[in-house]
């Protein structure tokens, strides 16, 4: 599943940092933020009608980010 599609509050870990391109450099600052293998993440808020931009929460830090920039992180979901 990929974070710009993960439900409003649910739980998640990071699966992975999908590049677009070679040398992406969206994806490699994504993960130079922390979005690794592993780390738990959440969508606490979205902008006006589902659209951008979307408030996201790794580990205690939290990120505005497009939902174009969120499509590139793949998650798995967690139960609650």
């Amino acid at each position: 599943m990929r974070l710009s599609d993960l439900p409003k509050g649910s739980p998640a870990v990071v699966d992975r940092v999908d590049d677009a391109h070679a040398d992406d450099s969206i994806a490699q600052r994504l993960r130079d933020l922390g979005f690794v293998d592993g780390e738990p993440v959440r969508v606490v808020a979205r902008g006006p009608l589902g659209a951008d931009p979307l408030l996201i929460q790794i580990g205690s830090t939290r990120f505005a980010l497009r939902r174009s920039e969120a499509a590139r992180v793949v998650v798995k979901a967690q139960a609650a």
